[in-house]
């Protein structure tokens, strides 16, 4: 029997990195789940991770430990506050204050120094360009980039033994269609965490751009939002 290619995938336990993973498990890889504790005020996100890569039977979860707060710049890192209660249009006007500087170029090196040691071919990474667009490590153009650099940037690939391919598969996908394609692989997205500021006990604010994009990505999906929010609020926009 022919043994499952090792893949590592970016996971951080929300809504979009869960779909991925289901994903790569879809398409016939041995899933290598990383994930980030950076100092993210959000780090329940990490719980939900956790649980999901065991019920999801993943073949090994790893959490790195980084402290990204020691640069800040970024309401994720630091005590600016998480905008709340903003409209859509404005969400995608600029680049926002949640915006971590150069969070995706270091999770990336790290899962390409994974990849390697462990003679994987495949990374996976949920970057969206439709949502957030103003985030500037989620569009195609810098995938492309970090895709060059990974092909010079290692012992295997200069050697010839690594052929790196770096899957986006959610870059192009409203979140509706996140949601249905995450649906249709069986993701419980009640034990997904997005939110951005959430309580202590995990419950989700409600009002920060993920729960927002979340909710209307829910409302336009035409499903239910399992979401627990500290006040229950109405699920369409």
């Amino acid at each position: 029997m022919t043994s499952k290619p090792p893949a590592v995938v970016l996971f951080s336990g929300g809504l979009d990195s869960t779909t991925l993973l289901a994903i790569a498990l879809h398409e016939g890889f041995e899933v290598h789940a990383l994930s980030f504790r950076y100092g993210q005020r959000h780090g329940w996100e990490l719980k939900a991770a956790e649980q999901l890569a065991r019920e999801m039977k993943v073949a090994e979860h790893r959490i790195i430990e980084i402290d990204l707060r020691a640069f800040g710049g970024s309401a994720l890192t630091s005590e600016i506050p998480v905008p709340k209660g903003r409209e859509i249009s404005e969400i995608s006007r600029n680049i926002p204050v949640t915006y971590v500087p150069a969070r995706n170029t270091i999770f990336l090196s790290f899962a390409l120094a994974w990849a390697e040691a462990l003679g994987a071919n495949d990374i996976f990474i949920g970057v969206n360009a439709l949502d957030y667009s103003g985030y500037p490590d989620c569009r195609p153009e810098y995938i492309e980039a970090f895709q060059r650099l990974a092909d010079l940037a290692t012992k295997a690939g200069v050697e010839g033994r690594q052929k790196l391919v770096i899957h986006t598969p959610l870059i192009q996908l409203q979140k509706a269609e996140i949601i249905q394609k995450g649906l249709e692989l069986g993701v419980d997205y009640s034990k997904t965490s997005s939110c951005y500021d959430p309580s202590p006990e995990g419950l989700a604010c409600g009002e920060c751009d993920a729960c927002i994009l979340r909710k209307k990505g829910f409302a336009e999906a035409g499903v239910p939002d399992s979401t627990l929010y500290r006040v229950r609020q109405q699920a369409a926009l």
